[in-house]
């Protein structure tokens, strides 16, 4: 049934069921539950030639979805994601429906505050809603939360490996050009440590799909000051490569 608003995008729709369904693009599936999301395209590219990780299939379409494997760890896959939730969300819906059921997200963001350092890892607790993508799987609500079980697991996993972290809130938003200085503000105000462009929509699929989604955000550029600041933070290649391969322990275990 849908509840009618003022705002379209405030219309939720409650019927699982659309006319175009990802369980129409599924095919035969994958042979494992288990898929690591990263946006490091050079760690892919050195964990191939490295021979850590081999080509599993090609999900055609006209943004073909290349889909890796672990080779000590066949029961992991890999996938470059795609920016903002329509796409990178609506992929991981397409995933699910082929079999996957545990996914760990490895990504990077923008800090809210300078005394967040490059390299910083954020386990996400939530994510700010300032999108549209969520809204068709979630009922509207301000912030969305991680399944607090699957932050625990992710949690336990890193103390055990004295792997240093923070934990909190990101601002998700469909506009990398629109974050204001007022925005910005109002945003660390909420508790938003990091913003980012794709966490409220994937948490909202993992709600809707019922499977298990745990996230990782990379502390980037510097968006605290009175001008934004890069920080060199696409150049930190060790940190990186780290993160994507912690991603792949974790998964097993959520």
């Amino acid at each position: 049934m849908i509840h009618r608003d003022k705002w379209p995008v405030l219309e939720f729709d409650d019927n699982p069921i659309a006319k175009l369904n990802p369980t129409h693009f599924a095919g035969d599936g994958f042979d494992t539950d288990k898929m690591v999301i990263t946006f490091f395209p050079e760690v892919i590219e050195k964990l191939l030639s490295s021979g850590q990780l081999q080509k599993c299939t090609v999900i055609p379409g006209e943004n073909a979805l290349t889909i890796y494997r672990f080779t000590e760890k066949p029961d992991v896959l890999l996938t470059l994601g795609q920016v903002g939730c329509p796409a990178c969300g609506g992929n991981l819906d397409l995933y699910n429906a082929m079999g996957i059921t545990k996914v760990m997200f490895c990504g990077g963001g923008g800090v809210l505050n300078k005394d967040m350092d490059v390299g910083q890892i954020l386990v996400v607790d939530g994510a700010i809603r300032d999108e549209g993508f969520s809204y068709q799987y979630i009922p509207a609500s301000r912030i969305i939360y991680t399944d607090t079980s699957v932050t625990e697991k992710i949690i336990q996993y890193l103390d055990k490996c004295e792997v240093p972290y923070i934990r909190g809130l990101t601002w998700t938003t469909d506009a990398i050009f629109r974050e204001t200085e007022n925005r910005i503000e109002l945003r660390k105000k909420e508790g938003a440590k990091i913003v980012e462009m794709e966490q409220s929509g994937c948490i909202a699929v993992s709600q809707f799909r019922k499977f298990a989604y745990g996230a990782l955000i990379y502390s980037g550029d510097d968006l605290s000051g009175e001008e934004w600041d890069g920080r060199k933070w696409r150049s930190r290649e060790g940190v990186r490569y780290d993160l994507v391969k912690l991603c792949s322990e974790i998964v097993e275990i959520i």
